[in-house]
């Protein structure tokens, strides 16, 4: 059995080059090991081989280990998009990564978790920097915490996606309502979502934020509380503009009785 596999191993690491194309498909890792010392396998054909999602660490170690492929741009990044990449090497190879790369692999659902997460790291770190294509990439793919971004980010082509993307969550959209100046352009959009604007706790956020379109304020003012409806009468964090308005709520419901239940409607 040894000398066969012996044989076997010397065939890969001498195969023609009309023969190389069937050797990257076998399923045993030394043969594939064999195929890398073969002097006639190109880089191209080890882009083939990258392809594979079923390749060892060991086997991705030794291509990072010889120079004249990991001086490829399209090799090193091959190599940081597999699964199986060993972590250390993942963090060296994506340092290198370009940007739109780096977005690549931030939406990608098969990379290394550890290597997604850091591609996202730096991403969020370079986001003003990316073309509405790129940014429009990650409002329907890139994963919660660049939705979060992107939501605060504003750019008023991409609102619409993020708002709509299942990522995104209650913490971004009050997060976002909280934020000291905050364009009216991305409170408008909230306001005037069919889903954000049914949520209680957001509907509530959009009266403290002074940017909430009047229209939208005086549609949520019935929604609320009377225990929220006393709090924002006496609060500093409501528009100052509209404190006449949700007393007048206020003392209409009381006197009518009316207290609904304070819930997600």
């Amino acid at each position: 059995m040894e000398a066969l596999v012996e044989a076997e191993l010397e065939r890969a690491r001498t195969a023609p080059q009309e023969e190389i194309g069937a050797l990257i498909h076998e399923t045993r890792q030394e043969i594939l090991h064999g195929l890398l010392e073969n002097p006639l396998f190109q880089e191209q054909d080890l882009r083939l081989l990258l392809a594979r999602r079923d390749l060892s660490s060991a086997l991705l170690e030794k291509i990072a280990g010889r120079e004249e492929w990991i001086r490829s741009y399209r090799v090193r990044c091959a190599l940081a998009f597999h699964p199986s990449v060993p972590q250390a090497l993942g963090f060296a190879l994506v340092r290198q990564l370009y940007l739109s790369d780096l977005v690549r692999l931030t939406c990608s659902r098969s990379g290394h978790p550890a290597l997604r997460r850091m591609a996202e790291e730096r991403v969020l770190l370079r986001l003003r920097q990316l073309p509405v294509a790129q940014k429009i990439t990650l409002a329907r793919r890139g994963p919660a915490r660049i939705q979060g971004a992107l939501l605060m980010d504003g750019s008023q082509e991409i609102l619409p996606t993020v708002l709509n993307n299942p990522l995104l969550n209650e913490g971004h959209v009050l997060q976002a309502l909280s934020r000291i100046g905050l364009p009216a352009g991305i409170v408008a959009a909230i306001a005037n979502h069919g889903r954000w604007s049914n949520v209680y706790a957001v509907r509530l956020a959009l009266m403290r934020n002074p940017q909430t379109p009047l229209p939208r304020l005086l549609a949520i003012l019935p929604t609320l509380s009377v225990t929220d409806l006393r709090i924002l009468s006496t609060s500093t964090s409501a528009p100052a503009g509209f404190q006449p308005y949700i007393k007048r709520e206020l003392s209409n419901r009381l006197r009518r009785g009316r207290y609904p239940v304070r819930a997600e409607s």
